[in-house]
């Protein structure tokens, strides 16, 4: 297939990835002050998240240097936008108005 097809979807793989990774790290990190063993909650969550964003890694790169770094900027990519999205300041200024303390 041309490259100029191939990359942009390992790009887009990446990003899925990154969605589902950094989504679930996102996620879990909110549940762990309500879970009984975060340990466990932390440590199954990294798991899981790090075995699926290797697998979907190695099924994209099918052996190709430039699969791969296309997989990865979109990973990266993913991670910026969640940052810049969820990140701080980002969702705690609505919390301390809710709550009605001052900044």
């Amino acid at each position: 297939m041309n490259l100029f097809v191939v990359l942009p979807l390992a790009a887009l793989a990446g990003a899925g990835l990154g969605l589902l990774y950094f989504g679930g790290l996102w996620l879990t990190v909110r549940r762990l002050a309500d879970t009984r063993s975060p340990v466990l909650l932390f440590g199954a969550s990294f798991l899981a998240r790090t075995l699926l964003a290797v697998a979907g890694f190695y099924v994209v790169m099918d052996g190709s240097l430039a699969r791969a770094l296309a997989c990865l900027l979109g990973f990266i990519v993913a991670r910026q936008l969640l940052v810049s999205r969820l990140g701080p300041g980002r969702l705690a200024a609505p919390a301390r108005e809710r709550e009605g303390a001052r900044p």
